[in-house]
């Protein structure tokens, strides 16, 4: 199956998850992160904001506010095409709609965060493999973004379990993973 077929098919599997499914997930990504390391010891860790049936880490997210973390959203580059800021997020704060309709922060100079600054990204998927290959929506924002990133920053992807395919064909200018999450598990990622 070409990445295409897999990004629609698995985009219809997330979207069909009920809301009690999707809260259970919610919990279960919550469990399984605070059993990852970089996820423990991280000072600055970048969230996403669940949209399209994404696994909604917003409970980690919680958990992370409350151990004392800071935590930061993406927010779409006003200016350079395809690319993202990465912005300091308290729960609770405004939010507006981007110009694909998905909530962030409103983006303010003093608080975009260097990629630098990041230990951890925690980046959505639509699919992913076994051997850390994954596919995104498709326009290649976190790709572009975090190409420009350093070596301590850590990526890891989430998803929902359901969304697991037996092989996906990575592209040159992917972004490497150090883990991927679900609900159910953690797949390091060597």
């Amino acid at each position: 199956m070409d990445n295409k077929a897999i990004r629609k098919e698995m985009r219809q599997k997330r979207q069909s998850l009920s809301a009690p499914q999707q809260a259970d997930a919610s919990h279960g990504l919550a469990r399984q992160l605070c059993r990852l390391p970089v996820f423990l010891f991280g000072k600055n860790i970048a969230f996403y904001l669940a949209n399209d049936g994404e696994i909604d880490p917003c409970i980690a997210m919680g958990i992370a506010e409350a151990a004392g973390k800071a935590c930061h959203l993406p927010v779409l580059h006003p200016l350079k095409q395809n690319r993202l800021h990465f912005v300091r997020y308290r729960t609770g704060q405004p939010l507006t709609g981007n110009r694909f309709g998905i909530a962030e922060p409103p983006l303010r100079r003093n608080r975009i965060v260097p990629l630098l600054a990041i230990d951890v990204v925690l980046l959505p998927m639509v699919a992913f493999d076994r051997q850390g290959n994954r596919l995104g929506m498709g326009g290649g924002f976190y790709d572009r973004t975090l190409s420009q990133s350093f070596r301590l920053t850590k990526f890891i992807g989430l998803a929902h379990s359901c969304q697991e395919t037996d092989s996906i064909a990575p592209q040159p200018w992917d972004i490497p993973l150090q883990a991927i999450v679900t609900e159910r598990d953690i797949i390091q990622i060597r």
